[in-house]
């Protein structure tokens, strides 16, 4: 599997479930034989968690420095020393708080390479805005800090991945957010990420229509004919191998989706309701387009199950092994680039 991953853990909204999958995923001895994980916390926030969830062989080594992490145990990282109150299933200004706190903590360290690859537990979008956080989630905070101006939310589940054009807005302002420019930019994060993220060379991509049955040649909308017809022979034109675009519920009900590589999607719901029904708990979120590594279960919070030690972390476990999967693919492909620069440059030294 190649070289220990050391794995950053930012645990979401405190009153949520966050912790609750974190400790699940962790609480099989197997997952520490190749992954050294670093929880952004407190150790008194984690032993509470521990002896309400039932985890009492679950031991924890608290470090203050990610530096200082035990490859062989579940690490906490000492982000705060305060005495939280949890609230199971209520949205209030310490979920947001403390999330924040972990989710700053973790990125500074993974931005300074003291770890691998970062795998982010949910958050409420609403109560950790402030100052710090204006952002509509984790993918556009990760963006703007990684200063890159196009991240691909990329969902992830076996051989179906999804992503969006368009991602947390407003329905309703769909239609006026679709360019040309905005097409292609997430086709290119797309293939990118395909090639370097997931080893697939020349990855093929069906794109979905932005209204039913795609328009049905200007009847249901002019979208497809005036913009996204025009923008995937544009991509075509550049080596793109792109497809379509297909109504989204043909798409999917047919399984036309095992036929590519990838898919993109006009908006959120429109690549994420299938994709949750079809990957049933199991997917992951990745936040391609970055020059770090990301993800994250593809649920949020569940306050209506908070506490009740009932979450499923399957989903969050296989984020930690996605992320660990796209870590090493994405650094086999630098090497094997930057060896056939080192070739290139030498060849041409012999020319001269």
């Amino acid at each position: 599997m190649g070289k220990r991953i050391k794995l950053g853990i930012s645990i979401g909204d405190i009153n949520g479930i966050g912790l609750e999958v974190v400790l699940k995923s962790l609480h099989d001895a197997r997952i520490l034989s190749n992954i050294t994980p670093i929880i952004y916390a407190s150790s008194k926030l984690v032993k509470f968690y521990i002896k309400k969830l039932g985890l009492n062989d679950l031991v924890i080594n608290s470090i203050s420095r990610a530096e200082d992490a035990n490859p062989k145990k579940i690490n906490v990282l000492e982000v705060w020393d305060d005495d939280v109150f949890v609230n199971f299933g209520i949205q209030n200004e310490d979920g947001g708080k403390y999330a924040l706190l972990s989710l700053k903590k973790a990125v500074e360290d993974l931005a300074s390479t003291n770890f691998d690859a970062l795998v982010t537990a949910p958050i409420n979008k609403k109560n950790i805005q402030s100052e710090e956080f204006k952002f509509p989630g984790h993918t556009e905070y990760l963006a703007n800090y990684s200063n890159e101006d196009n991240p691909l939310m990329f969902m992830i589940y076996h051989n179906l991945k999804v992503g969006v054009v368009t991602g947390h807005i407003p329905l309703s302002e769909v239609s006026k957010n679709l360019t040309e420019e905005k097409i292609l930019a997430k086709l290119e994060a797309m293939k990118k990420s395909l090639i370097q993220d997931f080893n697939i060379p020349l990855p093929k991509i069906a794109v979905l229509g932005l209204n039913p049955h795609s328009g049905d040649d200007g009847l249901i909308g002019s979208e497809e004919k005036t913009l996204i017809i025009p923008t995937l022979e544009k991509a075509k034109g550049q080596g793109y191998l792109v497809f379509g675009p297909f109504p989204a519920d043909g798409f999917f009900a047919n399984q036309s989706y095992k036929n590519f590589d990838a898919v993109l999607a006009m908006y959120h719901d429109q690549g994420l309701t299938p994709f949750k029904t079809i990957s049933q708990s199991e997917g992951i979120n990745y936040t391609a387009g970055l020059p770090i590594v990301r993800t994250s279960p593809d649920h949020g919070t569940a306050y209506d199950i908070a506490g009740k030690n009932i979450a499923d972390e399957t989903s969050f476990r296989n984020a930690i092994y996605a992320a660990c999967d796209i870590y090493h693919t994405r650094q086999e492909y630098r090497s094997l680039i930057s060896n056939k620069l080192e070739v290139k440059e030498r060849k041409e030294k012999r020319r001269e």
